[in-house]
């Protein structure tokens, strides 16, 4: 597990390009046979990402949590994000995801282990876990299931639908909102005109990328904005206190996932587009 810590605005106006991609951009997230994850000190989340392969990969608490298991005081979000089917097990019920399913599992969850239906097509699974206060029931839902909001026009490049699977509305959970956002063809912005919300951060996961295409994101203060250039399947840790949009070089899926202060989907600041600099 790496460890990021929280940074400060006016100490990131001040960061090369390098500098950026060290604190904000998680480039390794998919590593066939790995369980690879990121602790950043942004809400205390963790993101992740696992490919098993010939062997399951178990959701190890190691020795940076300081409690006897993964999920003792946390909750988890995983969406399958490849083709192959994929099972996740939780203190031993099976639960079969296909590409773009959602899975909430919740505090005291002792045993999270991911494997592939099939070991030399292994599955692909993006995590992000947040602290939590109370158990919720686990709980699967489809990308069949979930119910899609249209938004955006081909006009402005931005005509796409996005998918809440954990949140108010839909599963439950302590704090950790969770759900994907499909662009179609011939759209390549997201988030814009853009917006903060300083009781919450936000990370985000690209994939569904060609390899020669790239993602532009967009980041920091408003009036100081830098971008960081994002290829499939690498991941963003978006402070409170920054904007977080992007435009690719073709249409894109991402996921994005929210925990902190609150607990409401709307809670947004939005900027105007003449105070972005």
């Amino acid at each position: 597990m790496e460890i990021r810590h929280a940074t400060n605005p006016n100490d990131a106006k001040h960061y090369t390009t390098d500098r950026l991609r060290q604190e904000y951009l998680i480039e390794n997230m998919m590593t066939p046979g790995e369980l690879r994850t990121v602790y950043t000190h942004q809400d205390r989340v963790i993101v992740g990402g696992a490919v098993p392969t010939t062997e399951p990969l178990k959701l190890d608490v190691g020795d940076k949590l300081k409690t006897e298991y993964f999920l003792e005081r946390r909750e988890i979000g995983i969406i399958s994000v490849g083709e192959p089917i994929g099972i996740v097990v939780a203190d031993g019920v099976e639960y079969t995801l296909e590409k773009r399913d959602c899975l909430y599992i919740g505090m005291g969850t002792k045993e999270v282990t991911f494997r592939s239906a099939d070991p030399q097509n292994p599955a692909r699974f993006f995590l992000m876990s947040s602290t939590a206060h109370k158990t919720y029931p686990t709980r699967k839902v489809a990308i069949s299931e979930a119910q899609p909001t249209h938004l955006g026009a081909l006009s402005s490049s931005n005509e796409r639908t996005i998918y809440k699977y954990i949140h108010g509305d839909g599963i439950n959970s302590c704090q950790l909102m969770l759900g994907m956002t499909l662009l179609k063809p011939n759209n390549m912005w997201n988030t814009m005109p853009a917006h903060v919300h300083d009781r919450r951060m936000e990370a985000y996961f690209y994939f569904d990328m060609e390899e020669d295409t790239r993602v532009f994101h967009f980041m920091g203060e408003p009036s100081e904005t830098r971008h960081l250039v994002v290829k499939n399947e690498q991941a963003i840790i978006s402070p409170n206190w920054s904007i977080h949009s992007g435009v690719g070089t073709s249409n894109y899926t991402f996921i994005w996932g929210m925990a902190g202060e609150n607990y409401t989907f709307t809670d947004m600041d939005f900027v105007d587009m003449k105070d972005l600099r």
